[in-house]
């Protein structure tokens, strides 16, 4: 079903340079949109892409307007980026095929398990006793809530995930390992989003905390006892050791590591695959492994890093000149 250019705006906003009448059958990228979709440029990097772009219409910034009206129709608002993901969620509502039963037949919910009339629960999810699940929230296929564990509202948990596994607390005994029983829960709140296959550990003596917000990718791995800040978001396989602290609005690359017993601030952000060895106490990008540091400063030392093999054989050939070839260890 197309959508009028017309009644996108009417619902979104913006401004439109161009035929309300127009009809978008599509949403694309630039590159390979063609005349019936409607794409968005949100960087200047691809203005080269937006002058080539065959689509029925951009979304761009005011700033991008002239470039974007010598190539044809487009639509005009303050961030392109934001006005694109309220698109898709348009887009969806119109699109969306009919709903299914609320609750899967082949999900097994406990009895003494509340989930709220407007939750949805899909097949082969198990929603333990004491589980409490809460107003539009959704579990998608095969997800499992653990005993006590409670979901806020409008939480969307994709396939697989496991809420309210048992954390990995042993203590060593005479060459073994004694279990440590997980008495905590998981408590989530509202409007959070949890990847495929995202488990989330239930707390050793206190819960682990997931406060409002949160946004977690796919394959991610939450400690016992962690404690995850307001509209902070995580890529895909992301580590968190237990009892780790982070702050409200933090984001973790990909594969990114934080051991456990550790704070992160409001406002820190770790790039991809770092790995977080130390408290961080001053909000800021942090970059690196050998160790993470603050960003500016990470650039520079990478920077210097790809001298140091020079600079040792410089130092092995003037030991040798002077008669004092000790050797220089690397």
């Amino acid at each position: 079903m197309a959508l009028r250019l017309g009644d996108i705006v009417a619902a979104l906003g913006g401004e439109l340079h161009g035929d309300e009448g127009l009809n978008i059958e599509r949403l694309a990228p630039l590159a390979t949109a063609g005349p019936e979709a409607l794409a968005f440029l949100s960087h200047p990097k691809y203005i080269k892409e937006l002058a080539a772009s065959q689509a029925a219409c951009v979304i761009v910034s005011p700033a991008m307007a002239d470039a974007a009206a010598a190539r044809g129709a487009f639509i005009a608002t303050a961030d392109p980026y934001l006005y694109f993901a309220q698109l898709t969620q348009l887009w969806r509502a119109r699109h969306a095929p009919p709903a299914g039963p609320r609750i899967h037949p082949s999900a097994v919910i406990d009895p003494q398990a509340e989930v709220a009339a407007t939750a949805r629960i899909g097949a082969l999810c198990v929603v333990e006793r004491g589980a409490r699940i809460g107003e539009h929230t959704v579990l998608k296929s095969r997800v499992t809530v653990g005993e006590d564990c409670v979901i806020g509202a409008r939480g969307l948990l994709h396939p697989g995930v496991v809420i309210g596994a048992d954390g990995f607390g042993l203590a060593p005994h005479e060459g073994a390992w004694v279990k440590i029983e997980q008495l905590g829960a998981v408590r989530i709140g509202d409007d959070v989003e949890i990847g495929a296959n995202t488990c989330i550990d239930r707390g050793a003596l206190e819960d682990t905390v997931i406060e409002d917000g949160v946004k977690l990718d796919n394959l991610i791995q939450i400690g016992h006892n962690v404690h995850v800040g307001r509209h902070t978001a995580m890529a895909g396989c992301v580590g968190v050791a237990g009892s780790a602290r982070i702050g409200a609005g933090c984001t973790l690359g990909g594969g990114a590591i934080v051991l456990g017993h550790l704070e992160l601030v409001d406002g820190v952000h770790v790039s991809a695959a770092s790995v977080v060895t130390r408290s961080i106490l001053q909000p800021g990008q942090y970059t690196g492994m050998f160790p993470i540091d603050d960003n500016a400063a990470w650039e520079k030392n990478a920077a210097t890093l790809r001298h140091l093999h020079g600079l040792r054989e410089r130092i092995k050939a003037l030991e040798k000149a002077l008669g004092r070839a000790a050797p220089v260890r690397g």
